[in-house]
């Protein structure tokens, strides 16, 4: 069974949910539908010819991306442009476009975690703040002999957590009346009769981000056939998501070691140094994409290094006489992505048992070359 359009971009959204994205960004469905079976999903860093071609030869009928394909509103449609042949391409093979962009940037296990991770770097933490889940308080009755059920299933979709401490809940007995109406199937009790039962009131913390996900575990596992639950927004904040990150190494290495292992980590052939070879660093910021509007971030956490892309000439100056070095590996080490997505998925619609397969782009977008 293949899954539909919806499906995937459902689960696509449990690891990058839109409202993390920055105002203004040009994210989620922006050519075709998600309402059909999806047979492959292509995930890619940008939707070229080339890539549509790709997508064209593998039968894949959704592209998830990275980088928009429409930016700006659309004057006109000509299909003699290359936008617009690019446009008329992917409607007449029905394939869908869909873009995760800085929601996936500043998602936990996103473009920048996977940049972090393939360098080894620990102790992570958003180089910008950008996002703080709002909690809340979810109350619900259960009867007794279905608590752990419930709150288990609670549990495992992420609710409970409060700091550093998982599985907060509290729990007081009481008695719950009803009187099951007409056209009702009630787990216990008989139509026209009131009921009186032995139930929990289950309060536990939900972080906003994982509300629909925790509220949809509650309802599967309790037996009810109508469930009675409360949600209470909490004038609390809960983590925090942002731009980038910052971590550190094992150990301290040379700015020209750590280029080496730049160079190998995001596959790139050069990068650009702005500081000493020889300067020994450890504390290290990264950030997928343009970074240059980000060294007095990177200032800020104490970085030694920060490694990003689009550096331009003045800000490098700016960067060295205040004491920060520079690794610009280029934009295009974002590609990073694309295996990493494309592992999500598709361990998602494997536990989903779905024949929907998902493939990471093999096109290399990089638009310069080295010579």
């Amino acid at each position: 069974m293949f899954a539909k359009g919806q499906s995937i971009i459902q689960l696509m959204e449990e690891l990058a949910p839109k409202h993390y994205a920055v105002a203004d960004d040009k994210i989620g469905l922006q050519l075709g539908t998600l309402n059909k079976e999806v047979l492959n999903v292509l995930v890619a860093l940008d939707v070229t010819e080339e890539v549509v071609d790709e997508a064209i030869r593998l039968q894949a009928n959704l592209i998830i991306a990275h980088h928009a394909i429409i930016y700006r509103p659309l004057s006109h449609l000509q299909t003699d442009t290359p936008a617009g042949r690019l446009y008329e391409k992917l409607i007449k093979h029905d394939i869908a476009v869909y873009i995760a962009h800085t929601n996936l940037d500043v998602a936990e296990g996103g473009v920048n975690d996977m940049m972090a991770e393939a360098l080894g770097l620990s102790g992570l933490s958003p180089l910008e703040d950008i996002h703080t889940d709002r909690l809340k308080k979810l109350v619900v009755f259960i009867p007794e002999d279905h608590l752990d059920k419930v709150r288990q299933a609670l549990f495992q979709a992420g609710a409970g957590w409060i700091g550093q401490y998982s599985h907060c809940s509290f729990n007081i007995e009481g008695t719950g009346t009803f009187v099951p109406e007409s056209g009702s199937e009630p787990f216990i009790g008989k139509q026209g009769k009131l009921e009186q039962v032995k139930e929990v009131r289950l309060e536990t913390i939900i972080p906003q981000s994982i509300e629909r996900k925790a509220i949809q575990a509650m309802l599967k596992a309790h037996p009810y056939e109508e469930v009675a639950y409360d949600l209470y927004q909490l004038d609390l904040k809960g983590r925090s998501f942002g731009l980038g990150r910052v971590g550190k190494l094992d150990e301290a290495v040379t700015l020209q070691e750590l280029c080496e292992r730049v160079k190998q980590a995001y596959d790139v052939p050069v990068v650009r140094l702005v500081g000493d070879p020889g300067k020994a660093v450890r504390k290290i910021a990264v950030l997928g994409g343009s970074g240059s509007r980000y060294v007095r971030h990177a200032l800020f956490a104490g970085a030694d290094v920060l490694i990003t892309g689009d550096i331009d000439y003045h800000t490098a100056q700016d960067a060295l006489a205040a004491g920060l070095t520079i690794i610009d590996p280029g934009h295009n080490v974002e590609k990073i992505l694309k295996q990493g997505v494309a592992d999500y998925l598709r361990r998602k619609l494997q536990e989903k048992k779905s024949d929907t397969q998902v493939i990471a782009s093999q096109i290399d977008t990089e638009p310069f070359r080295f010579v």
